[in-house]
């Protein structure tokens, strides 16, 4: 490329940004100096896409110029990140709230901004396109919307027992039968939909007289996202039911309720961490997790925005 000028393009949450004009001397980092000027997001978290030393074996570094890079006329990349203003909101918590233990199993919104990422952003849009949903009941328009795990949230699927019932979570009829006062119920298990169906059957869930399931969602529906620390993993991305119901949910009215924080990833403000129900025989005369939340449900139904709730402190709201 020499000393010539170039010109290039970025892509960032959907919209293009175009430096002009660079000289075979600007390095990388003065590169995100002008994107940075461009979108706010400061270069330390910016990571652009598709940049390749022409020196076969070398990485690409902020202080890489540009005439090293393998680089064409009006050539269009992919930026990630997200602006600092944004990742310190997601970590704003109040004061006045009490201090619990962080089971996080994965690693925080701060290590992996994943909603922000383009490319699971573009996995979501595919299952909107591409995910066949089989609607039970109609979504209701003045109801919320919960989705809810099985395993480990509503079902002990680890133990040994004669039949499901056993290995049911106490409450769960009562629950669902509260839940649906207010609530559109989706099931979304990490499964296939054959599991799926027989368990909501067995456990009396899919016919029940007290309420009514919209659909079932299965392992099809989720995306693979990479996390810094422990690589790929499935996460169920909210975002899929909202881009199939885009009139009726969004961030604002939607609750999932799971037993694993990495499902939360896409959705960050929209997952509530249940304690997983297991060793059903020992525990079932104990466990009142889905009767306490019944409280915190209709408390939450009469909110505008689920995006002011924090969910890991749900209990402190009851006790207010």
């Amino acid at each position: 490329m020499g000393d010539g000028l170039i010109s290039i393009i970025f892509k960032w949450q959907g919209q293009e940004y175009e430096l002009q004009n660079l000289e075979g001397s600007t390095s990388v980092v003065e590169m995100k100096r002008q994107l940075q000027s461009k979108t706010k997001v400061s270069p330390g978290n910016q990571k652009l896409i598709g940049l390749k030393c022409k020196k076969p074996g070398t990485a690409v570094t902020d202080s890489t110029l540009i005439s090293d890079l393998v680089l064409k006329k009006n050539m269009k990349l992919m930026m990630m990140g997200t602006i600092d203003e944004e990742i310190e909101k997601a970590n704003e918590v109040p004061d006045d709230l009490p201090d619990v233990v962080d089971d996080f199993d994965i690693p925080t919104m701060d290590d992996l901004p994943a909603d922000r990422r383009e490319e699971f952003l573009a996995k979501i849009q595919r299952r909107v396109k591409e995910y066949k949903v089989e609607v039970f009941h109609p979504p209701e328009e003045n109801k919320k919307l919960l989705v809810l795990d099985i395993d480990y949230t509503l079902f002990d699927h680890r133990s040994v027992a004669e039949n499901g019932l056993e290995l049911m979570r106490p409450y769960l009829h009562e629950f669902l039968a509260a839940a649906y006062e207010n609530y559109n119920i989706v099931i979304w298990s990490a499964t296939g939909m054959k599991w799926i169906t027989a368990k909501m059957e067995e456990l009396g869930v899919k016919n029940n007289p007290n309420y009514k399931i919209v659909a079932y969602l299965d392992s099809m529906a989720m995306i693979t996202v990479e996390t810094k620390k422990y690589g790929l993993i499935e996460t169920k991305p909210l975002g899929v039911i909202w881009g199939k119901y885009p009139s009726l949910f969004s961030e604002k009215n939607s609750l999932l309720i799971d037993d694993l924080k990495r499902n939360f990833l896409m959705s960050p403000r929209n997952g509530l961490k249940i304690r997983p129900f297991a060793r059903a025989h020992r525990n079932r005369d104990t466990d009142r997790e889905l009767f306490n939340l019944i409280p915190f449900l209709r408390f939450l139904a009469q909110q505008e925005d689920f995006t002011t709730i924090y969910f890991d402190h749900w209990e402190s709201y009851i006790r207010k």
